[in-house]
């Protein structure tokens, strides 16, 4: 994405990359916990951790079968006697040499380097019990086959998971399986979001009186922050009044939160408040309008203690794309996480666009009958359309500078969250 190095002032329209940069200035990461591994899921890793162990910890069989010391003689119709039988989970100091009928997962014994599969072997004689004692080999052996080596997967010493990693259920896998029992997290920014307006109704189902609208900002931002790494602490709406928007906010700044979000009240009518409310809070508006569509009128402040604030317009698009492309951006930082990094993906088909304004566009990945991977801009792309996002697996973004852009253009490209940067490899 292209930044117009804009000077950046409360009352200045900027670009999205300027925005996104001061943003990411005043985002201050968040301290360390540590927690118990079986508490870390969803959480950010603080540090990165080295595998204490190898994994697996000792040399194992990946079949059933018969462990055994590989040698040239081993040919299709050899006979040999069976010592002993391991089964998973079994201990075993010592064995006699020789054969050893083995389960799979089962440790192999010192002296043995090879597992013969059961389907390779014939069994000549058994016990009482059904155990085998003698067994001919069917098919030819290869030295060393349908062994699992100890730290195959990883070795003792190894980086396991990097800081900044969200703990997903690979990840906790992987850390259980080397033996970690705790990790370092960044503890999770506190958010509270105060939607506002009269005409909004926050429960589902209840007749509507004319002028009136059901809340749909409030219960959508409050679940995205989840998926996003917040803590959300309330969800509340508010009247279009700024002294109760102004009470509320000391409240929620005396009790420690980390981030406050608005929804409305921050265009230029008569009842957009928020500009105001933050002077009487003492908060610094850092920017006030983007070149964006749609979203222009966010506006990102500093409240007293360093708490950041984001006033996403009312619309609900536009307050959707306020949280995945500036109140994430903070998210990132305060988790102390990489800047994220759109990929690029062509055009499925053309489009003209007013020049001045990056667009953020609901989109779908469209895989073609020859495996080819595009982008397709989806129909409905107007602010207060929300039926279009269920089918949206993307975000695109549009040039600012752009006027026309034909089918096969490369334009940028962004998960629906943050978390999901990851999704594609660059090459």
């Amino acid at each position: 994405m292209n930044v117009e190095h804009v000077p950046a002032t409360a009352k200045t329209m900027i670009d999205v990359g300027s925005a996104q940069a001061l943003i990411r200035e005043r985002a201050v990461a968040m301290p360390v916990e540590y927690i118990p591994l079986a508490q870390a899921e969803g959480r950010v890793l603080a540090e990165t951790i080295d595998s204490p162990s190898d994994l697996p910890p000792f040399d194992n069989s990946a079949m059933d079968g018969y462990a055994l010391r590989w040698n040239e003689d081993l040919r299709p119709g050899a006979a040999l006697m069976v010592v002993a039988e391991l089964a998973a989970g079994d201990v075993a100091d010592t064995v006699a040499p020789g054969v050893v009928s083995i389960m799979t997962g089962a440790r192999i014994l010192d002296g043995r380097d090879t597992v013969v599969p059961v389907e390779d072997v014939a069994v000549l004689r058994c016990a009482d019990d059904g155990s085998p004692l003698e067994i001919r080999i069917d098919r030819t052996t290869t030295r060393g086959q349908h062994v699992r080596r100890a730290g195959e997967d990883i070795a003792c010493g190894d980086e396991a998971v990097q800081a900044g990693t969200r703990l997903g259920a690979a990840e906790l896998m992987l850390l259980r399986g080397i033996g970690i029992a705790q990790v370092a997290v960044r503890q999770r920014p506190r958010v509270v979001v105060a939607c506002t307006g009269r005409e909004l109704v926050d429960v589902p189902g209840r007749p509507l009186l004319p002028g009136q609208i059901y809340n749909t900002n409030g219960p959508y931002l409050a679940l995205r922050l989840r998926e996003a790494g917040a803590d959300v602490l309330e969800t509340r709406t508010l009247p279009d009044d700024a002294s109760v928007f102004v009470a509320m906010a000391r409240q929620w700044l005396a009790g420690g939160v980390d981030i406050v979000i608005s929804t409305g009240a921050v265009s230029m009518g008569r009842y957009d408040f928020v500009p105001d409310a933050l002077r009487t809070l003492g908060g610094e508006t850092v920017f006030h309008k983007v070149k964006m569509r749609p979203g222009k009128p966010l506006l990102f402040a500093t409240l007293p203690g360093g708490a950041l604030f984001f006033g996403l317009p009312g619309n609900p698009v536009s307050s959707a794309v306020g949280m995945r492309f500036f109140v994430e951006t903070a998210l990132r930082c305060m988790l102390a996480m990489p800047s994220e990094q759109s990929w690029r993906m062509a055009l499925a088909g053309g489009i003209d666009k007013k020049p001045g304004f990056h667009l953020y566009q609901k989109a779908e990945l469209r895989l073609d009958a020859g495996g080819q991977l595009s982008l397709g801009l989806l129909k409905g792309q107007e602010s207060f359309k929300t039926r279009p996002l269920l089918p949206a697996r993307v975000w695109a973004g549009l040039p600012a500078q752009a006027e026309t852009l034909l089918a096969g253009a490369l334009v940028d490209v962004h998960p629906l969250c943050h978390f999901d940067q990851t999704l594609f490899t660059r090459t």
